[in-house]
């Protein structure tokens, strides 16, 4: 981000901080919120307050139905952005756009992500199922993609952390999965999405240190359980129903895992219950 544009942005930021009620939240951005769990956080979040702010980003908002229903319900708070993060442009647009309007983040959450599409990426059975291009798009899409978007977050997510609207430094929550966790590997198969996530870990931890020395960001990663969305549906046969958790059940734990985090948890791996998760 260029110098004068940052600038721009923190005057903005803090005009929005000086002139809100000492009550207001601050400004949370959910990026892969057209449906599934990244829905539910947008949905909770307006719901806790009415003063904080919604940023909800994903690839095509003309066609998700229940967020832009949200955005009338919530047109003075909720913000809806396009956002492709295998398109590193519009996630450059996107960051213009926060800049100009809110200028600032607190937490970010990335909670897209991608485990099978019809005739395109299917969880691996066997070694002889693996195909490059799987390999390869699920890496894109849960590990390149969050990696990206933290990048060009950054620096409102810096203006953020100090202007101290809640914790005194902000927060990014990336969505991974327990299969990401390699000391906890004990079934084998899903190579690409374990594989993925495995990666999203690693690029999470390692941008937690140079985000935490340098511009009081801390970065957890968080372990949903198994919820009753779209990405699992094909896959909840062999799931025991005290298991498989609906989307409001799971995002109230991972807001809860948020709302108490410290900047001593920079760098961990959580589970919905607030377990840590070996690597």
């Amino acid at each position: 981000m260029r110098g004068n544009t940052l600038r721009v942005a923190m005057a903005t930021a803090v005009r929005a901080f000086s002139s809100a009620p000492a009550t207001a939240g601050g400004v949370s951005m959910v990026q892969g919120a057209s449906r599934g769990i990244g829905l539910e956080f947008v949905r909770q979040l307006l719901r806790r307050s009415d003063q904080g702010r919604v940023v909800a980003t994903c690839r095509a908002p003309d066609s998700a139905a229940e967020l832009q229903e949200l955005r009338r319900e919530h047109a003075r708070r909720l913000t809806v952005l396009p956002l492709d993060v295998t398109d590193e442009t519009t996630i450059e647009a996107a960051a213009a756009a926060i800049g100009e309007t809110h200028g600032s983040l607190d937490l970010l959450i990335n909670a897209a992500g991608i485990l099978s599409i019809p005739n395109v990426i299917q969880p691996e059975t066997s070694l002889s199922k693996v195909q490059k291009s799987s390999l390869l798009l699920a890496y894109e899409v849960n590990a390149v993609g969050p990696i990206l978007v933290i990048k060009h977050m950054r620096p409102f997510l810096k203006i953020g952390a100090s202007l101290e609207t809640g914790k005194g430094f902000s927060l990014v929550a990336n969505m991974s999965a327990r299969v990401g966790s390699i000391g906890d590997n004990g079934l084998g198969g899903w190579h690409s999405y374990r594989a993925s996530k495995t990666a999203l870990n690693q690029l999470t931890k390692t941008a937690s240190v140079e985000l935490g020395k340098k511009d009081n960001i801390a970065c957890i990663l968080l372990h949903p359980g198994t919820v009753d969305t779209d990405l699992s549906r094909p896959f909840q046969k062999n799931v025991a129903k005290d298991k498989l958790f609906t989307r409001e059940f799971s995002v109230q734990k991972l807001l809860s895992i948020i709302d108490n985090a410290k900047k001593s948890d920079n760098g961990k791996f959580f589970a919905w219950d607030g377990q840590e998760i070996p690597w």
